[in-house]
């Protein structure tokens, strides 16, 4: 087992009928009134969620900003962080999904932040964010696990860039999870959310052998959940057993429990937050491309697990490693994804080449669980993936 840290200080309340204990919450953290509420189109305008967080709000000062992207814009963004520095508040309650709580991350961390932040996001040394007004969570998409970890991607589309930030400040104070919001989602965003949490797994567990036998069998139970609530919720967004499954397996699979003691890969998610950056697909989306490719040109340093994988989860003997690959692509369709850039785009020809020079120009030479992809294997992956 590998050495590791472990920490996450978020508290989850999970379940229904929840919301009116927020100000409770809150009011346990700071002293003060003044709190800034964050969401993304008005969506919770209609599924009662934000008025139910209202009025667990009504004897707090409330200020709003919406509007926040499903890939949350850095301009975007920027303009919340110029309104706290001009009248700060003392708490911050992203209401939304992934894109909505990652960009109250950026939001709360730059307002603390005396220089420029987008030398933070594109990694300028000496630049990081260290502090952070306090802020919480009421989440309404399963799927990215921003809930209960630290991490963030921002989008900045007048430069055609998808980059990601962290660190302890990151962390909700709380989440409020109540899987009852399923049931309003469009059946793509669940889908897409699915995806999400299954891809955020392999990238803990598809990797090669190690000895935390613990995380291996946490990581297999996840997606052997997901395969198995999936086309559920799906069906029947209103089954609670099913929703609340997929929502826990989504928190679950990326709030650095996997991680702990394993190693990980994490190169399908830069190589695919590339494809959203120049295409505008939808994240998940963008894993469910790359994987195939990325596992067939890695097969090599994945053939180990790959072939557990095939046994422990699809019931697959012997030398199965293609095709626990094939079935995971059989699993992805199967819920109405598509796998193919192709797919989504005429405009793919010069992807793969713009894909690799980005990588060049960052000194990304080696990616994944040995950090050996290099960019060239990244220029193949792509066009292996039209």
């Amino acid at each position: 087992m590998n050495n590791f840290e472990y920490y996450n200080p978020t508290r989850v309340v999970f379940g229904t009928d929840t919301y009116a204990q927020i100000s409770n919450k809150i009011e346990q953290i700071t002293a003060g009134k003044r709190v800034m509420v964050t969401y993304g189109g008005g969506s919770i305008k209609k599924n009662g969620v934000y008025d139910a967080v209202m009025d667990s709000l009504k004897d707090f000062d409330v200020v709003e900003f919406s509007g926040i992207e499903a890939n949350p814009e850095y301009d975007t963004l920027m303009k919340a962080v110029e309104m706290l520095k001009k009248n700060p508040v003392d708490f911050v309650i992203a209401i939304g999904g992934g894109s909505v709580i990652d960009g109250t991350k950026f939001i709360v961390s730059a307002a603390k932040y005396d220089g420029n932040p987008w030398d933070v996001l594109s990694g300028k040394k000496g630049c990081k964010f260290e502090y952070a007004i306090p802020f919480g969570s009421v989440l309404t998409l399963p799927a990215t696990g921003s809930e209960m970890n630290s991490g963030a991607v921002i989008s900045n589309s007048r430069l055609k860039e998808k980059r990601t930030m962290g660190g302890p400040q990151g962390f909700p104070k709380f989440s409020f999870l109540d899987p009852t919001v399923v049931k309003t989602l469009p059946k793509k965003q669940i889908a897409n959310g699915i995806v999400d949490a299954y891809m955020h797994t392999l990238e803990q567990y598809l990797t090669y052998p190690t000895d935390n036998l613990l995380q291996e069998r946490i990581a297999e139970g996840i997606l052997s959940t997901l395969i198995e609530i999936g086309p559920k919720v799906l069906e029947d967004p209103s089954d609670y057993k099913a929703a609340s499954n997929l929502m826990w397996c989504a928190t679950m699979a990326l709030n650095g429990t996997l991680r702990a003691g394993v190693a990980y890969d994490w190169s399908t998610h830069m190589i695919g937050h590339e494809l959203t950056a120049l295409h505008g697909i939808d994240h998940a989306r963008t894993l469910a491309i790359v994987m195939p490719s990325l596992y067939k040109v890695k097969f090599e340093n994945k053939q180990e697990k790959l072939i557990q994988y095939g046994q422990r989860i699809f019931g697959l003997e012997g030398s199965c490693g293609e095709e626990a690959i094939n079935r995971t692509r059989t699993f992805f369709e199967s819920l109405g994804i598509q796998t193919k850039l192709s797919d989504y785009t005429d405009d793919y020809k010069e992807t793969a080449g713009t894909i690799r020079k980005r990588f060049e120009e960052r000194g990304w030479e080696g990616l994944g669980e040995r950090k050996d992809l290099t960019p060239a294997e990244a220029e193949k992956i792509v066009q292996m993936s039209i």
